[in-house]
């Protein structure tokens, strides 16, 4: 298992933040980073299961582990989704989190995944492009 992490400084306060992760609209914008035409289906409470998809039908489900406003989201990935159908994977501890912390200048936004080491050159190519349309939406949306 690999552990990466990624942080941009956002001159927003944590409520944007979060508003723009999770939006239905400003979701679908910035994890274009990923996957152009993603989408998740479910709620984010705690002890929930979450389904990722790409436009068609692919992705990933997780349970969501933390979820404290503003402040924390925690994704345990547990498989994968072909055309709609669930298949369990053994991916261990397979986690994501997103942390905001406030500070003067607004806000930094803290990307930490865990993951199995083939999805590792993915990560580190896609994440900072995501965090960084994070930032454009959280920075410049009315």
């Amino acid at each position: 298992m690999e552990k990466l992490s990624f942080e941009i400084q956002i001159n927003a306060d944590p409520e944007k933040v979060w508003n723009v992760l999770w939006g239905e609209i400003t979701y679908r914008q910035w994890t274009t980073a990923f996957t152009e035409g993603s989408f998740y289906e479910g709620t984010l409470e705690e002890g929930s299961i979450v389904k990722f998809f790409d436009p068609h039908n692919n992705g990933m489900y997780s349970r969501v582990e933390k979820n404290i406003a503003h402040k924390e989201m925690k994704f345990l990935h547990l498989g994968e989704i072909y055309d709609g159908v669930e298949s369990p994977q053994n991916w261990g501890e397979a986690t994501e989190a997103y942390i905001l912390e406030e500070n003067e200048d607004g806000t930094v936004l803290k990307g930490e995944i865990q993951t199995p080491a083939e999805f590792k050159e993915f990560f580190e190519s896609k994440f900072p492009k995501a965090l960084g349309i994070v930032k454009n939406l959280s920075e410049n949306q009315l």
